[in-house]
Order: C-alpha cells, then sequence, then structure tokens
C-alpha cells in the first residue's frame, strides 16, 4: 500500500477515537453506613466503649488474620488451603475469564488486519451474455491482498464496553477474595469444633476416671455391707453413660477431621489430626469504623464493581442509536503470472469510508436501552442490600461476643458451685448420711455444666472467626480495581 492512501484514513481514525462517550458517568451508590457500630458505643452513661481501636496496631487485621488465635498447627492448615482448594482454583479460573474478555473488549481500539493469498485458474465461456472477453482463455489469476478495517469508536461505544468488562473482572478479583475468605473462615470454624471436641474429649476421660473411683467405693461399701447393691448399679450406670458419650464424640470430630481435609485438598483417608486438648481463648479483634467496611469486605466491593460495570452497560446501549463509522482499507497485489505478482504493476489498493446508521428496528435499541437501565437499579439495590447485611453481620457477632462473654462468667461461677456440690455430696456418702442417688445427681450436675463451659469456649472462638470474616478478614478493599496477572493470589490494589 503506498503512503499516500495511509496518510488520508489513520489520521482520521485516530481523531474519530477521541470522541464523545454516551451514557451516565459513573458514581458510587450512596448507602446508609452508621457513625458507630451498636456494640461499639458506650452500654451507659460513663462507660467507655465496648470494643476499641487496636493498640498497638500490630493487632490490626491483616492477610494472616488467623495468627491472631497463636495456633501454629491452625496457621499451617490456612496455608495449606491457599494452594490446594479446588473451589478456590474454580473462583480463580473464573476471575481469568474476566480478564481475558477485558483484552478481548480492548482489541476493538485497534484495526482488525486480514491477509491472505489465493490462486484460481479460470475458463470463461464464450457465450456468456455479456459478450466476448479479452482475457486469455484460460487464464490464472494470483492474489497476495491485505484488509484493514476499522470502527471509529465516535460514541465511546467500544470505551464503555471495556469500561464495563474491566469493572466485572474487578468484580471477580473481589469474588475471589471472598471466596479465599469464606473458605478461611470454614477451616478456622471446623478447626476449634474439632479443638473444641477435644476439649470435651479430655473433660471425659477424667470425669471417667473419677467415676471409676467413685463406683470402686461403692462396691467397698457394699461388700462391707454399707450400701446397696442398687446403690453399686446407679454408679455402674453412670460410669457407662458417661464412656458412651466419649466414644460418641468421636462421630462428630470424625466429620470436622474430613471437612478440613476437603478443605485443603487431600483425602480424608490420609489426612488426621492429632488429639491436642488446648485452652483456647478469643482475641481481641479490632472493629474499626463503620465506614472502614465499605473498603474491607470483598463482597461488598464486588458489589460496587457491579454496579460500575452496569453502568458502563448504558453507555453501550446508548451507542447504538447513533450512526457507525466503519473506515477500511484494501491493498496487496495481483497478476497473471507467479513471475510478476510482486512487481510494481502487481501493485492495488483501495481506501474508503462509511457511514451506518440504523433507522427502523422495531424498538430493539430501546429495550436493550431499558434492560441496561433496569440492570443498574438491580445492582444499586444488590449493592446496598450486601452493605446493610453485612454491618447487621458486624453486629451479630459483637454481641454474640460480648453476651458469651458474660454468659461464659456466669458459668464458671455454676461450674465451680457444681463441683463443691459434688464433693460435698461425696463426702456425705462417705459418711453415709445420704444415698448414692444424691451423688450421681451431683455428677450430672457438675459434668453438665463442665460440659457448657466448654461449649461456650467454642461458641466464642466460632463467633471470633465470623467477626473477621464479617470485617472483611485482612484483605485491603482497595482490591478489585486490579486487574494484573497476580490479582487473584494476592490482595489487589485499585488503579
Amino acid at each position: 500500500m503506498s503512503p499516500r492512501p495511509a496518510a488520508l484514513l489513520w489520521p482520521l481514525a485516530v481523531l474519530t477515537a477521541g470522541g464523545c462517550a454516551v451514557g451516565p458517568r459513573y458514581a458510587r451508590p450512596v448507602a446508609p453506613v452508621p457513625p458507630a457500630y451498636k456494640e461499639d458505643r458506650p452500654l451507659s452513661a460513663g462507660e467507655g466503649p465496648t470494643w476499641k481501636p487496636a493498640a498497638p496496631a500490630d493487632q490490626a487485621l491483616r492477610g494472616d488474620w488467623w495468627t491472631l488465635f497463636g495456633d501454629p498447627e491452625l496457621s499451617a492448615l490456612e496455608a495449606r488451603l491457599a494452594v490446594s482448594s479446588q473451589t478456590l482454583k474454580a473462583a480463580e479460573a473464573q476471575y481469568r475469564q474476566a480478564r481475558a474478555l477485558v483484552r478481548f473488549a480492548r482489541a476493538d481500539y485497534v484495526p482488525t488486519v486480514t491477509a491472505g493469498a489465493s490462486v484460481t485458474r479460470t475458463r470463461l465461456s464464450r457465450n456468456r451474455p455479456i459478450g466476448q472477453t479479452s482475457a486469455p482463455d484460460p487464464y490464472t489469476d494470483f492474489v497476495l491482498p491485505v484488509d484493514v478495517s476499522y470502527e471509529a469508536d465516535l460514541w465511546g461505544r467500544v470505551r464503555r464496553t471495556v469500561e464495563a468488562r474491566r469493572a466485572e473482572a474487578q468484580a471477580a478479583a473481589g469474588d475471589v477474595a471472598s471466596v479465599r475468605l469464606s473458605l478461611q473462615a470454614e477451616l478456622a470454624l471446623d478447626y476449634f469444633e474439632l479443638r473444641g471436641l477435644d476439649a470435651v474429649g479430655r473433660l471425659l476421660d477424667s470425669t471417667v476416671v473419677a467415676y471409676e473411683k467413685a463406683l470402686d467405693l461403692t462396691r467397698n461399701r457394699y461388700e462391707g455391707g454399707i450400701a446397696s447393691a442398687a446403690e453399686v448399679a446407679q454408679a455402674e450406670t453412670q460410669l457407662e453413660a458417661t464412656r458412651a458419650q466419649r466414644i460418641d464424640l468421636g462421630v462428630q470430630r470424625a466429620a470436622f477431621e474430613h471437612a478440613i481435609a476437603a478443605l485443603v485438598g487431600e483425602p480424608a483417608s490420609t489426612f488426621s489430626i492429632e488429639m491436642s486438648p488446648i485452652e483456647i481463648h478469643p482475641p481481641a479483634i479490632p472493629a474499626g469504623l463503620p465506614s472502614d467496611l465499605l473498603q474491607r469486605r470483598p463482597d461488598i466491593a464486588a458489589a460496587e464493581r457491579r454496579v460500575a460495570a452496569a453502568n458502563a452497560d448504558i453507555g453501550v446501549a446508548r451507542a447504538a442509536f447513533f450512526p457507525s463509522l466503519l473506515l477500511s482499507a484494501t491493498g496487496g497485489f495481483e497478476s497473471g503470472r507467479a513471475a510478476t505478482l510482486l512487481k510494481g504493476p502487481s501493485l492495488l489498493w483501495s481506501v474508503g469510508a462509511g457511514l451506518v446508521q440504523t433507522v427502523f428496528d422495531g424498538g430493539r435499541r430501546r429495550a436493550v436501552s431499558d434492560q441496561a437501565q433496569a440492570a443498574y437499579d438491580g445492582t444499586v439495590a444488590s449493592y446496598r442490600d450486601r452493605v446493610l447485611t453485612s454491618f447487621a453481620e458486624v453486629e451479630d457477632n459483637l454481641a454474640a461476643l460480648r453476651i458469651l462473654a458474660e454468659e461464659a462468667d456466669r458459668q464458671e461461677a455454676a461450674v465451680r458451685a457444681a463441683e463443691r456440690g459434688l464433693v460435698l455430696s461425696t463426702n456425705r456418702y462417705r459418711g453415709g448420711i445420704v444415698t448414692y442417688l444424691e451423688v450421681v445427681t451431683a455428677q450430672s450436675t457438675a459434668l453438665a455444666n463442665q460440659r457448657l463451659a466448654v461449649e461456650l469456649a467454642t461458641r466464642r472462638m466460632a463467633a471470633s472467626v465470623l467477626l473477621v470474616k464479617a470485617l472483611g478478614g485482612g484483605w485491603d478493599a482497595s482490591a478489585p480495581r486490579e486487574t494484573g496477572a497476580h490479582a487473584a493470589s494476592a490482595p489487589v490494589n485499585r488503579e
């Protein structure tokens, strides 16, 4: 192609690429944000807030939020989840698909170039209606063409399309972070439930030992003619029932162990966690400000990015109401002989432009525009609903931690009282003052209260994990604006 026609065509393309973009400018939807959490306010006059910002700042939530719990085994399991979870890999694959669609949309910024080569051997009929031809009969035609086509982005259709696809990719990045956080939280919940069962198992083991001693005492008294056979039977019943409870824990523990195996990507048949009763206490978790939640929750950020994508789609729909400017150019070589194909006289070229406007489509464009507007309204509603739900989740778990802490204090007092009652009943039985029925009642009361105390500790750990999840974990929600190669595997930063 000679430079002269190209000089006429491509400056025009550059000029038209700077046209206006139709459609509304995007602004983040307004969502109701409270000034403070209810659970973070003073409970009564003169009292300080229940929850305070982390001090020092090193306690603030970061990416590896589970390190707040100080459990090396949990940290090791969380590290395995990051590389082995099939659910997470599926979410990352969807993110890569969204990024590919961004590149696909960006391709419309540049012309489409096609090239080919053809050779034909033709014999024309001498009896054609249009008469004789001067071309040799038969003849060969060698053609080596290059075609260039480009639709000028006069009204911003391409720019809005790229904007929409980019926002969708950013939303997909937020989805990956949300899936990762959910899996991390689920793993922590399963782990602490398993450790809670280990603590209950330790309690039942010590209780079985105590009941065995009580049975020995009752048998000795029976052999001495002081106790009855019914009292021996009562002691045996209490012991065997407790042993059965201890065995039954194995069913629940196996289920949690298998669930953890699936999360870390290992077959349940080859995975095991050693029983290790630990003293578990919920750490201090900084709640931060409610406004921070909009930047910390990946699901909120993803919902906001989908609003941006829907807003851009409105521009794409509206651009269809305006004419399209199509630019084209063709160049190449054509000859009847291969030997002269690439010589100067065989050169051919053409340039052209066309303006196309749809004048009637039966309301199709209007319907598409209305659909885009309705989709935008729907994403705005979903975004605001997600914000409200997120605040509710934070309040739920702040309240749960406060209430469970108060309940745990009262339960510890109940445990101490039940243990004192059991000692007193046992001593009264040894002195022959009461029957063994009183001892059995005291034993049952003490075990029930001790077990409830352990279960409360497990519930407090679960509420702590759920609070971290509700606060967005350690995710920095400048996140989903990143569409780079590592956006799905690391916290992503907005452009």
